[in-house]
Parts: C-alpha cells; sequence; structure tokens
C-alpha cells in the first residue's frame, strides 16, 4: 500500500493541475468512509423494532434515496427479509420525481409495477394522497425518505398527506428517521401563514426548520390533531451538529438538481430568488444553488457589497460562467459564488433575503423587469414563501433585508420553544 501511494504521489507531482486534480478526484472516489450513523432503516429489523411489523402487510413510501448504512435499498431489504420476520411488502408508493428520482420538479410520476410485480402507486400526479384503493388490504404504512431540511421541498408534505390518510383508516405508520441534511443546528426564516398551506408547504414551522423528517412527524401529529398511531424509529449515533459528511452514509440525489449532500445547504440561500426570472442560481449549470448570476451584473461590484455586509458564516466570491440550460443559457453570466464559512451559525434564508435586497438596489431596472414577468407565478412564489410579505416588500419601494430579517428572527424565538417537545434526546449536542 505505501508503494502504491509513494507511486500515486510521484505521477501527481509529475503531470499539469487539470490532470493531476482529475487524478485526484478518481483515486479519492474509490473509498468512501465508513459509516458512523445508523438510520432508521438499519434498526427496524433488529429485535427492538421487528414486531412492529409481524402479521403485517405493508405499504412502503420510499425512493432511491432509502439506502441502509451498507447501501441497500429500503424497497429491496423490505422484500428479503419478509419471510423471515413474517410480513410481506404489498405496495410501493412513489413522492415527487419518482420511485427512482429520474424525474424533474412537477413532472407527473405514473403509477407502474416493479420488476417483482409490486404496485408502485404515485403519490404526485392524479392525486397526491393515498385512497382507499391504494390503502385496500394494507395494515401498515412505512416512510423511508431523505428530506433536505427546507419546508418547501415535497417529501415531507408527501409524509404528512400520507398521515392524515392512515388515520382516517386507522392504518399505524412507521417513519424511518434519518439527518437533516443542512444539520440540526441552523433554524431561518419565516413561518408559514395558514392560507399558503400547499404540497410546497404543509406544516407551520421556519423555512428552515433544524428538524429531521421523523421529529417534524411528531411534530405534525400533536400540533395538527391528526390522530396516526405515529412511530418513529430514531437513528443511532447522529448528532446535531453533523454535517452529513460526517454521518459516513452514502448521498443518493434526491431530485435531479440536488447532486451533492453540500445542496441542501445552499438551496435556502437561493431557491427562492430562483422563482423569479431575474438571475440564474447555477440551476442548469455544475452548481446548483451554490451561486447566482446573470449577463448584467458585475461580479465583483456585487461581491464586494454582499461582503461588506458581514453576514455570519457566508462570503461572496466573483463568478463567470455559462449555463447550459435554463435562465440565459448559453449565455456568459456574471455573479457571486456563495461560500459557507461556518456551517453552524450561517443564516441561510436571511442570506437569501440579502440577496434580493441587494439585486433590488444595485439593478432596479432590471429586478423590476424581472417582477414583472412573474405574475403568473405569484401564488406559487408566496406558497414556497409561505406568506405574502416577502413579495410585497419585493415589489415595494424600501429595502426588504433588514425587515425580513426581524421578521424571521421572532418567528424562530417562538418556534424554537415550541419545538422542544418535540426533538428526540439522543440526538443532542447543542441544546442546553
Amino acid at each position: 500500500m505505501r508503494f502504491i501511494a509513494r507511486k500515486f504521489v510521484n505521477i501527481y507531482l509529475n503531470m499539469p493541475t487539470f490532470f493531476s486534480a482529475l487524478l485526484t478526484l478518481c483515486f479519492l472516489s474509490t473509498f468512501s468512509l465508513q459509516a458512523t450513523v445508523q438510520v432508521g432503516l438499519d434498526l427496524i429489523f433488529t429485535p427492538q423494532y421487528s414486531n412492529l411489523l409481524k402479521n403485517k402487510k405493508i405499504g412502503l413510501i420510499t425512493n432511491q434515496t432509502a439506502l441502509s448504512s451498507d447501501r441497500t435499498l429500503a424497497q429491496t431489504l423490505f422484500k428479503e427479509k419478509g419471510q423471515k420476520l413474517h410480513f410481506s411488502l404489498k405496495a410501493l408508493f412513489a413522492p415527487e420525481h419518482g420511485i427512482d428520482g429520474s424525474l424533474h420538479a412537477n413532472d407527473p410520476v405514473k403509477s407502474s409495477k416493479d420488476p417483482s410485480g409490486i404496485p408502485i402507486h404515485s403519490l404526485h400526479g392524479a392525486t397526491f394522497r393515498p385512497n382507499d384503493e391504494m390503502l385496500k388490504g394494507l395494515d401498515l404504512l412505512v416512510f423511508d425518505i431523505q428530506d433536505i431540511g427546507i419546508r418547501s421541498y415535497t417529501y415531507a408534505a408527501t409524509l404528512f398527506y400520507a398521515m392524515e390518510e392512515a388515520a382516517k383508516r386507522k392504518i399505524p405508520l412507521i417513519v424511518l428517521d434519518r439527518p437533516n441534511p443542512i444539520n440540526g443546528v441552523v433554524v431561518d426564516g419565516l413561518m408559514m401563514e395558514e392560507k399558503w398551506r400547499s404540497i410546497v408547504g404543509y406544516l407551520n414551522v421556519p423555512y428552515c426548520h433544524g428538524m429531521t423528517i421523523g421529529e417534524l412527524a411528531l411534530f405534525f401529529n400533536e400540533e395538527y390533531k391528526v390522530g396516526c398511531r405515529l412511530t418513529v424509529v430514531p437513528m443511532r449515533g447522529w448528532k446535531r451538529s453533523m454535517s452529513f459528511g460526517e454521518t459516513g452514509l452514502s448521498w443518493v440525489p434526491t431530485s435531479p438538481h440536488v447532486p451533492e449532500p453540500t445542496t441542501p445547504c445552499f438551496a435556502p440561500m437561493t431557491g427562492i430568488l430562483g422563482e423569479i426570472p431575474l438571475v440564474n442560481i447555477g440551476i442548469g449549470y455544475t452548481m446548483p444553488f451554490k451561486l447566482l448570476g446573470a449577463p448584467w451584473i458585475d461580479a465583483a461590484r456585487l461581491a464586494l457589497y454582499l461582503n461588506a455586509q458581514r453576514f455570519p458564516g457566508v462570503s461572496f466570491l466573483p463568478i463567470h460562467y455559462k449555463p447550459f440550460y435554463g435562465q440565459f443559457a448559453a449565455k456568459e453570466c456574471h455573479g457571486v459564488q456563495i461560500l459557507i464559512t461556518d456551517p453552524h451559525l450561517y443564516l441561510p434564508v436571511t442570506t437569501q433575503y440579502l440577496l434580493i435586497g441587494m439585486l433590488k438596489s444595485l439593478y432596479p431596472k432590471e429586478f423590476g423587469e424581472g417582477l414583472a414577468k412573474m405574475a403568473h407565478r405569484r401564488e406559487m412564489f408566496c406558497k414556497i414563501n409561505g406568506t405574502e410579505k416577502v413579495y410585497e416588500l419585493m415589489c415595494g419601494e424600501k429595502p426588504i433585508v433588514w425587515e425580513l430579517r426581524e421578521m424571521a428572527k421572532a418567528s424562530k424565538e417562538a418556534f424554537m420553544e415550541k419545538r422542544k417537545k418535540y426533538l428526540i434526546a439522543d440526538y443532542d449536542d447543542f441544546r442546553k
């Protein structure tokens, strides 16, 4: 092994920079960390929890992200373990992007069958809820999907819809818990107003809530008085301060534009801005959500003004690039790459308010044109924000960032107290 490593270093030092970097990436990608975290899927078949499955006809709500720590799909494990543990997998349910994650946002998911003949019911197409026909003959629902930690991602709403339908029919539901990939520390953004509840925001929590999918299920079941016979199988070894990379778990893209475990950390810094036809946010380029740009931006100036605000945990670098598709496809864009310098201190949604406010201040003409083009998307924009306040302030004459920052701060203070009783104590390494 020492000989191989020495040969690698010698080759590396004698190669041009590009090829040496490429070889480094290929070399390192052949290795992966040993998982230090066991997810709910790892534990559900152990003696502690397997009795929950015994003699049950099970419907599994899942997709390509539901891997065990040894990288086996949930649907594979539920098929393999059934005979030994005396249960049977009778149905699969697919959320947005489909059972394998190949579909783009808002593409309808079609019902089908898997190779073994098990029906795959769509929960993102003609209906977003499991209905009588889908649930017929089932004794238990199990949910196992990797969420990304922001309110507007539809996987959480899919769970909440399933909980409501299961409660109506007195079908128990088990959530197999998984990490919040942002971490369990960062909480930021406005709460959701009741009138804007939808598939892109069904729960009145901040845009970044700092909770796992299991904790959200506990919160929803009690705060909304759902009455679901809910069990959460917790993780073992996960702590709130952890980045996803620290878990040793394998990341599978949760959707086409969330390809890496770091992407969820950036999505709440630009995703709302991406709803305005104003700038490119890396969608269509190699860095989705990690930058913003447009042909008319002065990159150095924008970076200078943003960095001057000294927002916690972030920094901005000038960047120049050409998107391959999407907003400003094949056009040279100039803007900023966002760097997270402290993942526990940064305020992603408030940073996004800063980006919106700075673009409005520096480029009022282009900003106004972008607002004019989004009139038909106003309703969806408000649903994603959970409120009309952001849109109203964008359309007004005064700066938006400080008012929204104070609103988000007030929302957070009330929420942090309410969420305490739903946090799983074994995950805590930051609570005092």
